[in-house]
């Protein structure tokens, strides 16, 4: 049997045995929504949270919170976890990486990409060997991973296979100590990975964060409401709501500037000859596009931050 076999067969035998919190704790008749405990992902979903209007207050040193207000209970969990959960029907829904859920071979829905969390995962090698690693190069060679699975799919064409060994973390130093010739990982920002003095040798995968839930979820109308709300709340962080007069004899000109999410809310004045606009624009276009307006007419240009809206 392979390592990665076996590293897979391990870390199931340690998810059936561990209880994260007891079952006699969760009110069954909620939906289940699973968020990550801790690390890079953690403040962001609670800043989601809280932006979607789930109320609650976690006991001291338990996973599991029930909201106010709306029969909705939060358990957190690991992230690389989560998929397992909701494809085992433990929890409604989760927040996790698509990274995560590839990895974990989970059957769930997607319901939607969160827009953040993004990142690539990566085959990476020592700076001075790239180039020998790239295509067949891999074949035979020794990987340390936190992605196994992954791992094996991606090269299971060559002859002979890599070796691939499974670490839970700190994969990029064992090129540095001998115990790999390549690290497949996850790449953002590359500062990690330069200082272990890797380098990318191929992509594997871009992987950001996404809502999953259980195909077989009894709590498919809260779903779609929760979803409701995150699209709302995720459409308020990128844009702004943009109001400004124009004539209606050059209407045409403001509004192929801005087009608008869907189409601009359109609102005669007094004076006949004159319109205002309603639309909402990304907030990284925002000074730009007021700069093209004046330049077709456009007056009295006010821009609105958003803290919510359904769209």
């Amino acid at each position: 049997m392979s390592s990665t076999k076996e590293n897979g067969k391990a870390t199931k035998a340690r998810r059936n045995s561990k209880t994260i919190i007891s079952n006699a704790s969760i009110d069954q008749g909620t939906c289940l929504f699973a968020v990550p405990k801790k690390g890079r992902l953690y403040k962001k979903c609670i800043d989601i949270l809280e932006g979607i209007n789930l109320e609650f207050h976690r006991p001291n040193r338990l996973d599991y919170a029930r909201c106010k207000h709306i029969d909705v209970t939060l358990v957190f969990l690991p992230a690389h976890d989560i998929p397992f959960y909701v494809s085992n029907g433990n929890v409604d829904l989760g927040i996790t990486g698509q990274d995560m859920v590839r990895e974990t071979n989970a059957t769930v829905k997607t319901e939607m990409e969160l827009g953040f969390g993004k990142c690539k995962l990566c085959l990476l090698g020592p700076k001075d060997e790239i180039e020998s690693l790239k295509g067949k190069g891999m074949a035979g060679k020794r990987i340390v991973t936190s992605f196994p699975n992954i791992s094996e799919e991606h090269f299971k064409d060559l002859v002979p296979p890599p070796k691939i060994q499974c670490v839970s973390g700190s994969v990029e130093v064992a090129c540095a100590l001998g115990l790999a010739d390549a690290v497949v990982d996850l790449v953002e920002t590359g500062t990690t990975m330069r200082a272990a003095g890797l380098d990318i040798v191929s992509e594997i995968m871009p992987t950001e964060c996404v809502m999953i839930s259980n195909p077989h979820t009894q709590h498919a109308s809260m779903i779609k409401r929760l979803v409701a709300r995150m699209n709302g709340f995720l459409t308020a962080q990128k844009y702004i709501l943009m109001v400004y007069n124009m004539p209606k004899s050059d209407l045409k000109l403001a509004l192929d500037i801005t087009p608008g999410k869907r189409s601009p809310s359109l609102v005669s004045l007094e004076d006949d000859s004159w319109v205002a606009v309603s639309v909402l624009v990304k907030k990284v276009e925002v000074s730009n596009i007021m700069d093209r307006l004046i330049d077709v007419g456009a007056t009295d240009i006010l821009c609105t931050a958003l803290k919510n809206c359904r769209v």
